[in-house]
């Protein structure tokens, strides 16, 4: 379309799709919130790079094609980049990779060889060695100077804070949030009314640039890195040996990657990961390739933004249409209200999605979809279905604008928003639909550890009028449990024994259970080592609670107004009453001490067949064990169940100690 357009009709198109770019970027680099899809992005830009190819003289400095990356945050100190942190370039079809090989073997003949990995999708890095020993950290920016998120960087595992050999230098890479935390941590953000992000890369962003280190820490961050600034002080001179040489020296690299001699095998590569990619741990969106030969890389150079030597393939977007039916409120236990789209069924990435997040009233209104609208839908890092737009043509005569709840769907309580609050939320702490999440929550693993009663059986128990909050939990009796479904005389004295168990359960238990907001297992484990009693944390103030360990003002006002609440205070004088203990029991106390596993990093990695990989890591945890993602050399010990991938190979690579499952099941029984 744009070859037809004269110099004057390109100008004016070109000044149209500036400022939507410059914008985009905007929310994707800075504020972690991009309002368009990907591939969105990637045609408009594409559009202007082949306008600005027809009229060379419409180019502008200001223009997004001249610039890497995105601005810088001012609460974080700046570095320079000593030899520039450059973006890559990217085509979109076999044809245009097939074009870039070709003009490459072409200009430089010698070039025998090219390396293919994968394309992580998350926030690129630098990380500087000086004597072998970790000093600084810092995003890429705008290619020239980014932000020193140095002490952030400490706190994610796969990052060494000292290198095999006392060698100094700059290595790059990724940082990435792999699916399931990326998964989690935008549940746990609807629970608190905040909106998610929108993909892992976003996720990851947003996690390194926080001020609190330990938030960066709880969200179970990885890195893979592939480059260096300068390779004149290693010892290999290609690409694929130099991610070889730093396995060696101690840092976290994707194994996945292949030498490739000819464009058949990089096709062969891209095809291989393309169906592969949602069976990954991490999100990729692409492959790329590089020139193998470190000095033909040097020789063949680079513009102002990006490197002549390598490309990225950009996967196309798998999405699927299909029909809106229905939109759903339902109630979480803090009373946070969530809409979900109900679609007819349709098959995207492999599996079957009839259902799809739309996270809050303002994504809602957005996306300005209506009941009856065909539309758009993809998985949010290869893993949470959402739908990224209707489609205009086909939106029947009829469908009206859609209008937002102004009351619970649960208890008919106003709804309401509090702060500044992107979700609406339900106050009324009698809402059944809040109490019973808030059972199901209290009774689970890392809660109160109440084996048998989950959300079904808690729905009856409302339903039967047996109890009307937790404390009621400790009151019921065998004959109870025999008039719900499903109950015989066995499954009734294991739910009232495993309730009865769950009384002398250590503080910090009780303190999660509570459902406290932004309170998690670890937050609630340190408040209960430092205040060891229920009644010690009922008296203090937020300030003291704010010093532990740098936990913040957000949790100490949270933990405040929760227990100077009415509701709070009468709760926990029941459990008092039932005989719950409010103590917190030290680790030697429990055993875990004395546990093979006490104080061990471990990684568990492939199918176990004996036992769940969360019961696994329950277990491992409560025997003092950090159960943690991703392989380094400071990992202990890797258990490896059946189909075990790269964390495998990259412990073998490290000589950490690997178990299969019978060796864990042996010393579990032992």
């Amino acid at each position: 379309m744009s070859a037809k357009l004269s110099e004057q009709a390109a100008k004016q198109r070109i000044d149209q799709i500036k400022p939507k770019l410059k914008k985009w970027s905007q929310e994707y680099y800075v504020q972690d919130r991009p309002s368009v899809e990907d591939d969105v992005y990637d045609s408009t830009y594409q559009e202007l790079v082949s306008l600005e190819t027809q009229y060379p003289n419409l180019i502008t400095a200001d223009s997004p094609t001249q610039n890497v990356g995105g601005k810088l945050l001012p609460q974080f100190s700046k570095v320079n980049h000593h030899i520039p942190l450059l973006s890559l370039g990217d085509v979109f079809s076999k044809q245009e990779l097939d074009d870039f090989t070709i003009r490459v073997e072409k200009n430089y003949p010698a070039v025998k060889q090219f390396n293919c990995e994968l394309k992580i999708d998350g926030l690129s890095i630098s990380l500087r060695y000086e004597n072998g020993v970790f000093v600084e950290g810092s995003t890429r920016g705008n290619g020239q100077i980014g932000e020193d998120i140095t002490r952030n960087l400490k706190t994610i595992p796969s990052i060494p804070q000292k290198l095999t050999r006392p060698i100094t230098i700059e290595v790059r890479g990724e940082c990435y949030m792999p699916k399931k935390s990326f998964a989690k941590l935008n549940e746990e953000r609807e629970r608190n009314g905040e909106s998610g992000f929108a993909n892992p890369r976003n996720a990851a962003a947003g996690s390194l640039r926080q001020l609190n280190p330990r938030i960066t820490a709880s969200r179970h961050l990885s890195t893979f890195m592939y480059n260096v600034a300068d390779y004149n002080d290693l010892k290999t001179n290609t690409q694929s040996g130099l991610l070889a040489e730093l396995n060696d020296l101690g840092f976290n690299i994707n194994p996945s990657y292949q030498v490739a001699d000819n464009l058949d095998q990089i096709n062969a590569y891209i095809d291989r990961y393309q169906q592969q990619r949602d069976g990954l741990d991490y999100g990729i969106d692409g492959i790329v390739i590089k020139v193998n030969d470190l000095k033909l890389q040097t020789k063949i150079g680079a513009t102002v933004k990006i490197p002549k030597w390598a490309i990225a393939y950009k996967f196309p977007p798998e999405e699927a249409e299909t029909k809106l039916l229905d939109i759903e409120w339902t109630v979480g236990r803090t009373g946070v209200v969530t809409p979900t789209a109900v679609m007819e069924p349709v098959k995207l990435a492999g599996t079957i999605v009839s259902r799809a997040s739309l996270h809050n009233p303002d994504y809602l209104a957005e996306k300005g979809i209506r009941i009856g609208d065909t539309v758009k839908l993809h998985k949010a890092g290869d893993i949470i279905p959402e739908i990224s737009q209707f489609i205009a043509d086909k939106r029947p005569a009829d469908a009206k604008p859609y209008q937002i709840p102004s009351e619970c769907p649960s208890c008919g309580a106003p709804l309401v928003h509090l702060d500044d609050e992107v979700a609406l939320r339900c106050i009324n702490p009698a809402c059944p639909a809040q109490l019973t999440e808030q059972m199901t929550h209290f009774a689970s693993r890392n809660a109160m550890d109440i084996t048998g009663l989950g959300p079904r059986i808690v729905q009856q128990l409302f339903d039967h009028k047996l109890v009307s909050d937790v404390a009621g939990l400790y009151h019921l009796q065998i004959n109870d449990l025999l008039n719900l479904d499903k109950f015989g005389q066995k499954s009734a004295e294991n739910l009232i024994d495993s309730i009865n168990n769950s009384r002398s359960n250590s503080l910090e238990r009780l303190l999660f259970g509570l459902g406290i907001r932004h309170v998690g297992a670890k937050a609630a484990r340190l408040i209960a080592e430092h205040f060891q009693t229920m009644d010690r944390l009922m008296a203090a103030d937020g300030e003291s609670i704010a010093t532990i360990n740098s936990m913040g003002s957000v949790i100490a006002d949270s933990i405040t107004t929760y227990l100077s609440s009415k509701h709070a205070q009468e709760l926990i004088a029941q459990l008092k009453s039932v005989g719950v203990n409010m103590t917190y029991i030290h680790a030697d106390e429990s055993g875990a001490d004395n546990s093979f596993f006490n104080q061990k990093r471990i990684v568990l990695t492939g199918k176990l067949e004996q036992m769940t990989r969360p019961k696994a890591t329950a277990w491992l945890e409560d025997h003092g064990a950090d159960v943690t993602s991703s392989v380094s050399k400071n990992t202990d010990l890797v258990i490896a169940g059946k189909d075990a991938g790269s964390k495998l190979v990259k412990a073998q690579e490290l000589n950490v100690t690997v178990w299969d499952e019978q060796r864990f099941i042996s010393e579990i029984n032992g």
